[in-house]
């Protein structure tokens, strides 16, 4: 086999009772508020939306977040959107 081959880190969501995620294999956290979280993962970027939502817990070493709120929706973005997404929410938060 290869040996120089990329091994891709695991990306994991757990979700407890619709009020906790704790989510692995989290690159970046581009954006964050109340409201909504724009995640950077190993298989793409990950928008999670609700309300009340705040940061538990943060490990970008670990590639792990803790996130604490109600949770309305949890999706993924394509590779044409990401940068669409990366770019609105770096307008709003200049």
């Amino acid at each position: 086999m290869d040996q120089t081959r990329k091994v891709q880190a695991d990306h994991d969501i757990k979700m407890f009772n619709r009020k906790t995620l704790e989510i692995s294999g989290v690159k970046e956290v581009d954006s964050f508020d109340s409201e909504e979280f724009l995640l950077q993962t190993e298989m793409g970027y990950m928008v999670i939306r609700g309300s009340n939502l705040h940061m538990k817990n943060l490990d970008l070493q670990e590639g792990k977040v803790s996130i604490k709120g109600k949770i309305q929706e949890l999706s993924y973005l394509d590779e044409q959107h990401g940068e669409k997404a990366k770019g609105i929410f770096s307008k709003l938060f200049k």
